[in-house]
């Protein structure tokens, strides 16, 4: 029998408290670990070694860390831009940062970018954006933290996308509906899919 859209929210809310537990049970070394490894790979990806944009999630405690991809591409040269959420809609937006401390505490308590100290992105083209995501499945749909930001940036983007995650929260197939987007590629601590 097929899900309607409330069992598909049902569904999703369930697995997000699961991987929430799962994330929160890694101990502090474990998950530096697997993010350093996640962060190697993506560092030695082709595409990102030819993209001179790099969209980039600034992550939070449970998420796979992205401070250091961000300050070695900003080391590298390449341009870095991080989002911002639009109070009041479910749009985000991406500035240019030149360092982590033109950050400060914004939308969810995530650090954005802080508008006075960063120039916003009108050209995304070229662009490599990192997806965040709770877990990923084998075909590149991902589930967030329910918000939908990144569904809607993303319907409207020719962007090369990658998921990052955890080895543990790579699932064969995740429930999605018709708003949900996949990623090009996915890359955990052990492996890379290559998507489209």
């Amino acid at each position: 029998m097929p899900l309607n859209g409330n069992d598909i929210r049902i569904q999703k809310n369930l697995i997000r408290e699961n991987l929430k537990q799962l994330r929160n049970c890694l101990t502090i070394a474990e998950k530096q670990r697997l993010d350093t490894k996640i962060a190697n790979r993506f560092l030695n990806l082709w595409q990102y070694r030819e993209s001179g944009l790099i969209l980039a999630y600034v992550s939070n405690s449970i998420e796979v860390d992205t401070k250091f991809i961000i300050e070695q591409a900003l080391i590298q040269g390449k341009r870095v831009a991080v989002p911002k959420c639009v109070v009041g809609t479910r749009k985000l937006e991406y500035y240019l940062i030149d360092s982590l401390e033109a950050l400060e505490k914004g939308s969810f308590g995530i650090l954005e970018p802080c508008e006075s100290k960063c120039e916003k992105l009108l050209n995304y083209s070229g662009g490599l954006v990192i997806v965040p995501a709770l877990s990923f499945d084998k075909n590149g749909f991902r589930l967030g933290f329910g918000k939908g930001y990144y569904d809607r940036f993303l319907s409207n983007s020719e962007l090369k996308t990658v998921g990052i995650c955890y080895d543990c929260c790579l699932m064969d197939d995740l429930p999605k509906g018709k708003y949900d987007r996949n990623v090009n590629m996915v890359i955990t601590e052990s492996k890379i899919l290559y998507l489209a």
